[in-house]
């Protein structure tokens, strides 16, 4: 078995993991945007505010996210945050271009749901074993947790629900329930495949 230091990612092999995990979360959310859905976390409160005021999801998600820096520098470090700003700046850019790279001509909403779930939760998962991540609810929800001993997993559920919540101010309950499909969808790729103690480079 090779050692740490064998095994360990070079900054060639992180380039390409965040150039692939945002290039996937694009896919993912030119899917979602197609189908006017909305997901969880800082994505679907980005999503919600585009739809809303019909600003571009590119810049809505890159400023959505900037309060999140200064609190993941102090909470986890600044390689995680250098490589998170590279991911988040990344998604938001795609996104602006994807739409002249691609179209669909029909899509499901019960398959671009699943779809799009599996694709980002895979995209995450790309940006994870990197070290980075898509910025949000996930590093106020830590900080939470070391405060007050509220789980993390519950502040960022919460989160959603009330983000879900709010978006049937938007959409049509029907609408909703895909999305949550969708949701439902990421989060169990991420919770069957994250899983540190299967991996050898870190």
């Amino acid at each position: 078995m090779p050692s740490p230091a064998e095994a360990a990612h070079t900054p060639l092999d992180d380039a390409q993991g965040l150039a692939a995990g945002a290039i996937l979360a694009a896919f993912g959310i030119a899917v979602l945007t197609h189908l006017g859905l909305v997901t969880g976390q800082t994505a679907g409160l980005a999503v919600l505010v585009s739809y809303a005021t019909g600003l571009p999801f590119g810049p809505v998600f890159f400023a959505v996210n900037l309060p999140f820096y200064w609190l993941g520098w102090r909470r986890i470090g600044g390689a995680f945050v250098l490589k998170t700003f590279v991911a988040v700046a990344g998604l938001s850019a795609l996104t602006m271009l994807m739409p002249r790279w691609l179209s669909f001509d029909r899509l499901d909403p019960l398959f671009g749901a699943v779809l799009f779930g599996l694709v980002s939760g895979t995209a995450l998962l790309a940006l994870f074993r990197h070290g980075a991540s898509l910025g949000g609810v996930g590093i106020v929800a830590l900080m939470i947790q070391d405060r007050t001993g509220f789980r993390a997993g519950w502040t960022q559920l919460l989160f959603d629900i009330a983000l879900f919540a709010g978006a049937l101010l938007l959409l049509d309950w029907t609408t909703v329930a895909i999305s949550a499909l969708g949701s439902v969808v990421l989060n169990l790729v991420i919770a069957i495949n994250h899983r540190r103690d299967r991996y050898i480079a870190t």
